[in-house]
């Protein structure tokens, strides 16, 4: 049996441990750490093609604020 190609494996899996960790809102200095990239600059260059933009962040931190003030 072949082993996984970069695309299918270890660095898939990988890469969508960085996405889900970005989309929660995750800093990039924090990502950088657990996966283990010395220059967080590097990681901002990597990934930040999956950075929610501007008004996605707006949008979830009113969401947010809306939600926890309907739950109480």
């Amino acid at each position: 049996m072949e082993a996984p190609g970069r695309a299918e494996g270890f660095h898939a899996l990988r890469h969508f441990y960085a996405s889900a960790l970005l989309d929660a809102g995750e800093s990039i200095r924090a990502l950088a750490e657990y996966i283990g990239h010395a220059d967080p600059a590097f990681t901002l260059r990597v990934y930040t093609h999956l950075l929610p933009t501007s008004s996605e962040r707006t949008r979830r931190a009113i969401d947010e604020v809306f939600r926890r003030k309907d739950a109480a």
